[in-house]
């Protein structure tokens, strides 16, 4: 792994030790870079839901300062997937937006961490990553021990779990990449693995961007009804901004909704409700403005059904390219045939299946009692397997057909 002491400081014939010595004195100790980075992301997340609560505070007529950065806290704790319990409802729908940026910020952490300890021995990494994990996972359970209070009550271990499992993912990633350890990782994997990985992430970004158009297509049709939920809200200047931030933070939730609505099983809103293909049953729904794509209940249109088919197939071409583009760069290409390229297609995909059955997975849960205590997509593992089928075909097909065309377009080079 890179050194991180050892890059060389001096030019033209000056001596390295001062710059040496130099970044010697700047790295601190493992855990106290653990400690310091994981406490600015802590207080970073936290500061950031506390400041969008009291916002929504400034807008209402009831309740105090103290519960608005209560329930500040309490978002900061269900994005981390902690069990909330809020009189007889749970809510533990992650609001994945807030999730993504809390991620990034573990990620900017690691890298400081990664930068301030100037660790480089793999040993000394795993241990920051660990340490980093642990301060911020503990951060978490003394946050879910202060907010609890009467009718809101908060789960304390799956707080702790939680945020352990995130910030030991995007801290460890940042450490990773700032570390230089990512590049002896990727040397060590086999050529197969490490073109199959990068195809994968193209067909989950080709998914995402697909069922993005369609949901933004789906709002510009129905328009009519976000103003009308405007109207309805009246939420004033104020209050208007402390929506848009819930909706924002809610987006990435509604886009895989409509991922697992493209993969044919789709999710519901509700207990006893269905949106899928196939047809729709949900009834009444909350006046939220990013509802307002959701079809009325009933058969849907056709154009729907026939995108179940073409969009996993889209993104299966997209990672068959890849996968081509990358072996073809390869100092043994030669040596790989057209199966070879179609393997390394459907592992692609498959790897793909399973970032998005975990993202499936992640996006439902409980928002309250009764009809809202179910909410996602229920049947996560049959749609992330039909995607996965899906693209494995377009992917193995697209990989095998645009390499075995490589010897004609050689044999044809008169440099070759």
């Amino acid at each position: 792994m890179t050194d991180m002491l050892s890059r060389p400081g001096a030019r033209d014939g000056e001596s390295s030790a001062a710059p040496t010595s130099e970044i010697a004195a700047q790295t601190k100790p493992l855990v106290v870079s653990a400690v310091i980075s994981a406490g600015a992301c802590l207080l970073t997340g936290l500061l950031t839901c506390a400041a969008v609560a009291v916002i929504g505070w400034l807008a209402a007529t009831f309740g105090g300062a103290s519960g608005a950065v209560r329930a500040g806290a309490a978002t900061w704790l269900v994005a981390h997937k902690a069990g909330v319990t809020l009189g007889a409802g749970r809510i533990s729908v992650a609001p994945l937006g807030l999730t993504l940026f809390l991620a990034w910020c573990l990620y900017r952490g690691g890298k400081s961490a990664a930068r301030s300890s100037a660790a480089d021995r793999t040993k000394d990494l795993m241990m920051l990553a660990g340490a980093f994990a642990a301060v911020y996972a503990l951060g978490a359970l003394v946050v879910a021990l202060l907010t609890a209070d009467g009718a809101l009550k908060v789960s304390p271990l799956s707080a702790f779990l939680g945020a352990f499992s995130l910030a030991l993912v995007a801290g460890a990633a940042g450490i990773v990449a700032e570390s230089g350890a990512g590049e002896d990782i990727a040397d060590a994997t086999p050529a197969g693995l490490r073109d199959a990985v990068p195809a994968a992430f193209a067909a989950v970004l080709t998914v995402f961007a697909l069922a993005a158009v369609l949901y933004a297509v789906l709002l510009a049709i129905h328009f009519s009804r976000i103003t009308g939920m405007l109207e309805l809200l009246d939420a004033g200047v104020i209050g208007s901004v402390v929506l848009f931030a819930i909706c924002l933070m809610l987006l990435p939730n509604m886009i895989l909704y409509v991922v697992a609505f493209l993969a044919g099983p789709g999710f519901q809103l509700g207990t006893g409700t269905t949106i899928a293909p196939t047809g729709v049953d949900v009834g009444n729904l909350p006046a939220l403005p990013l509802l307002a794509a959701v079809p009325e209940d009933g058969s849907t249109p056709s154009y729907l059904l026939a995108l179940t088919a073409v969009v996993p197939l889209i993104a299966g071409v997209v990672a068959g390219l890849v996968v081509v583009r990358r072996g073809l760069a390869e100092r043994d290409a030669d040596a790989l045939g057209w199966d070879a390229f179609a393997l390394r297609g459907a592992m692609a995909a498959l790897l793909a299946g399973v970032v998005l059955y975990a993202l499936m997975a992640l996006s439902g849960g409980s928002a309250g009692p009764g009809r809202m205590s179910a909410i996602g997509v229920p049947s996560a593992l049959s749609a992330a397997g039909l995607l996965a089928a899906g693209m494995a075909i377009g992917a193995a097909i697209t990989a095998a057909v645009v390499s075995s065309r490589r010897p004609a377009d050689d044999a044809g080079d008169p440099e070759r």
